[in-house]
């Protein structure tokens, strides 16, 4: 592997479609959810801004299944605001978090990337983005992701996770459990090593096989410190 400062970085934001964003009707209704206005920009303008400081990236895609015509102007014009080029692939039907990351494995991996960074485009925090790539080449493992600490009674609207209190390895997660599991909660921030692939397709061939679904789901998790992360997902 090459040093430090030859390997590239690329980042997939999942836009999602058409049919979600319902929340946000009737202001919704005409303009696709990931370019709803937030905070003076469009929702997408955040995470796309915050992957610029991620040191030696070389490509940011928006992964959805809009029409291309609803992103072709906004796609451009964030090229050329933020010199960070971006790129928008269209599925043919939603494939999931990580169905999309792996439908589009051959493109994400053209400009072979030691590191690539998964975001969800509704999540608004602070984006350690930097930090967690230099926590991940600390921990190692296939992925790393970004977790923050909830209040008991809110843990369940989210994705709740169990970590290794010694390693930080990911022991247990479970999407918005009935009962309660842990006051960790996913952020929908993600970063991965091309080895990403060969586990996506290996749990999808075997998922009925438990042992391998745990073997191969072991992500380094990474639990901020508060001055790090102001974590708020905007579910739909």
């Amino acid at each position: 592997m090459g040093s430090l400062t030859e390997e590239k970085v690329v980042a997939v934001i999942l836009v999602g479609g058409p049919t979600k964003g319902t929340r946000f009707r009737p202001l919704s209704l005409n303009i696709p959810k990931p370019l709803f206005p937030l905070a003076g920009q469009p929702m997408v303008h955040h995470p796309i801004s915050a992957c610029k400081r991620i040191p030696n990236l070389a490509q940011v895609y928006l992964v959805g299944f809009y029409e291309e015509r609803e992103f072709a102007l906004y796609v451009s014009a964030i090229s050329n605001e933020l010199k960070v080029p971006v790129r928008y692939l269209r599925e043919d039907k939603p494939h999931g978090s990580a169905g999309g990351l792996y439908h589009f494995r051959n493109l994400i991996m053209e400009d072979n990337p030691s590191h690539i960074f998964l975001l969800n485009c509704d999540v608004c925090c602070s984006f350690p983005l930097p930090e967690m790539l230099e926590a991940h080449r600390k921990y190692g493992g296939i992925g790393t992701l970004l977790v923050i600490k909830v209040s008991p009674e809110s843990a369940s609207q989210f994705g709740e996770l169990v970590a290794d209190p010694v390693t930080n390895e990911l022991l247990h997660y479970t999407e918005k459990p009935e009962t309660f599991v842990s006051d960790r909660i996913n952020c929908g921030v993600y970063v991965f090593t091309p080895e990403i692939f060969t586990a996506i397709r290996d749990v999808s061939s075997q998922r009925n096989d438990t042992a391998t679904l745990r073997r191969v789901s072991s992500y380094e998790a990474l639990q901020p410190a508060t001055r790090f992360v102001d974590c708020l997902s905007l579910h739909t």
